[in-house]
Formats: C-alpha cells, sequence, structure tokens
C-alpha cells in the first residue's frame, strides 16, 4: 500500500521510543531520533486525561496529527493483545502528501496489522 507524500515510517514503542521496525527515510536522516522525538510527544497525549475523556466516547487517543510548514507527522496507535505501547508513525512532504487520504490508508493499514 503506498501513501503519496510518505517519506517514512516506523512501528515505534511509546514507552521505551525504540523503533521496532522502520522503512524510507527518517526526518533529518534519523528513524531513531525521530522515534524518540514522536514517543514522547504520543506518551504526553496517551497519558493526558483530558485526551482520553474529550468526547461522549471517551477512551484512548487513536491518532496524533502534527502539521509543520513543509511536512506531516501522523501516529496512529496500535491496539495489541499485550500492553499496547506502540504506534505507527508516518513522516510526510507537505507539499505532495493529501492528509485526509494519509489518515485513512493509516488507519486501513494499523488494522491489518498483527502483533501478538
Amino acid at each position: 500500500m503506498t501513501i503519496p507524500g510518505a517519506r517514512g515510517a516506523g512501528l515505534v514503542d511509546w514507552t521505551s521510543g525504540l523503533t521496532l521496525g522502520a522503512v524510507g527515510e527518517g526526518p533529518e536522516g534519523d528513524h531513531e531520533a525521530a522515534a524518540a522525538d514522536a514517543a514522547e510527544l504520543a506518551r504526553l497525549a496517551f497519558e493526558n486525561g483530558a485526551f482520553a475523556r474529550a468526547g461522549r466516547d471517551a477512551g484512548p487517543v487513536e491518532d496524533l496529527v502534527v502539521t509543520a510548514r513543509g511536512s506531516y507527522h501522523l501516529m496512529r496507535f496500535v491496539e495489541t493483545g499485550f500492553d499496547s505501547s506502540v504506534f505507527l508513525y508516518l513522516w510526510l512532504d507537505r507539499a505532495e502528501a493529501n492528509l485526509a487520504m494519509a489518515l485513512f490508508r493509516l488507519k486501513d493499514l494499523t488494522a491489518r496489522l498483527v502483533l501478538a
């Protein structure tokens, strides 16, 4: 499955900040540094009660979207059979990407992941 504008992606453990797998290039050429930074943001959002209880259908955070001048950074939390502390991190070139399509495809990809 291709996502237009995608520059790189990774599966990240947000408790440790470690990359469990990566494809493409990482922001500034470093998947490990990007994973650690994304994990810190993911951890803050996931553990913040205001985000988890913000709506009628209270539950954990599903996605984080960070927009920068030249890029989009998408994080989709993955439900697993164990502690569910992983997320898919997708880095997109803003000039080439369609944010809505990228979110839709990331959601589909995450649903098809099998993590045990």
